[in-house]
């Protein structure tokens, strides 16, 4: 889906979607990102010494403090990552979920498996 074409509709749905892959509040996140375990994990680029999963977990931060009509086609891309991830790695769910890489990987991306 191009994400420039996105109306009114598609784009509630997205944040809808949004909505429910983050589980995490922005203060949440924040307190998080600033552990060892979530700097311990995740891809990093080409000289890079952050992650990517802890990059996104700042900009999902951004677009948590934010309101839905502030929101630009570039955040509703990285909305559209963040779903994707969130959805995809929860389907490789571990046999040990607490204290697994995996589990920090999707709380950097903002989703906490072991919420209730």
């Amino acid at each position: 889906m191009a994400v420039a074409d996105l109306d009114d509709t598609k784009k509630k749905s997205l944040r809808a979607d949004f909505d429910e892959a983050v589980n995490m509040s922005a203060s949440q996140l924040e307190k998080w990102l600033k552990t060892d375990e979530s700097k311990s994990v995740g891809q990093t680029k080409d000289g890079d010494s952050e992650s990517i999963g802890h990059k996104s977990g700042n900009r999902i931060i951004d677009i948590l403090n934010r309101k839905a009509d502030d929101l630009s086609d570039s955040d509703y891309e990285h909305i559209e990552k963040v779903v994707s991830y969130v959805k995809r790695h929860l389907a490789q769910r571990p046999a040990q979920v607490a204290g697994s890489n995996w589990s920090y990987s999707l709380k950097n991306w903002g989703h906490d498996p072991e919420k209730k």
